[in-house]
């Protein structure tokens, strides 16, 4: 009788074991990244795609104009947007145009334990207007989706 209950106390310990820790051990495969791991991600992949004279270079997808700018700034806040998806906003300008300012944004994901970025998309373009240069919008967010604000 007592072999039964020894058996019996050990098949429960490892039942509320796996009930209780398991859940964690799950979760620790998949790592959380934070607003500091996104902007050294993006300091990473700016720094490796940054041109010899340390500027980025884009073709714009809407106008297919071969942008060449220079960084001014990530936004506060980077952000987790859906499941593995992680998202950076950031000012770039022109090289020797200062006051027209294009927004540019990143979509990151997990690849081998780091984050990579996995698209670039023009978020906003310099416009004229009477009062100087502002940045136009191309599209918004509903959610964590694109929604174009403007018919081709």
């Amino acid at each position: 009788m007592s072999t039964l209950i020894a058996r019996l106390a050990r098949y429960w310990g490892t039942v509320v074991w796996l009930a209780c820790f398991a859940p964690l051990a799950i979760a620790s495969e998949s790592t959380q990244f934070y607003a500091e791991d996104i902007k050294a991600a993006m300091g990473k992949h700016l720094n490796a795609v940054f041109d010899a004279d340390g500027h980025f270079r884009l073709t714009d997808d809407v106008t297919e104009e071969a942008l060449v700018m220079t960084f001014m700034q990530i936004h506060d806040p980077v952000r987790q947007m859906d499941g593995d998806t992680y998202f950076a906003c950031t000012d770039f300008h022109p090289v020797g145009e200062e006051a027209k300012v294009y927004d540019i944004d990143f979509w990151l994901q997990p690849t081998d334990g780091e984050l990579k970025v996995v698209r670039t998309k023009v978020h906003k373009e310099p416009r004229r207007s009477l009062f100087g240069w502002y940045k136009h919008p191309r599209y918004t967010f509903v959610g964590n989706d694109i929604e174009y604000l403007y018919e081709d």
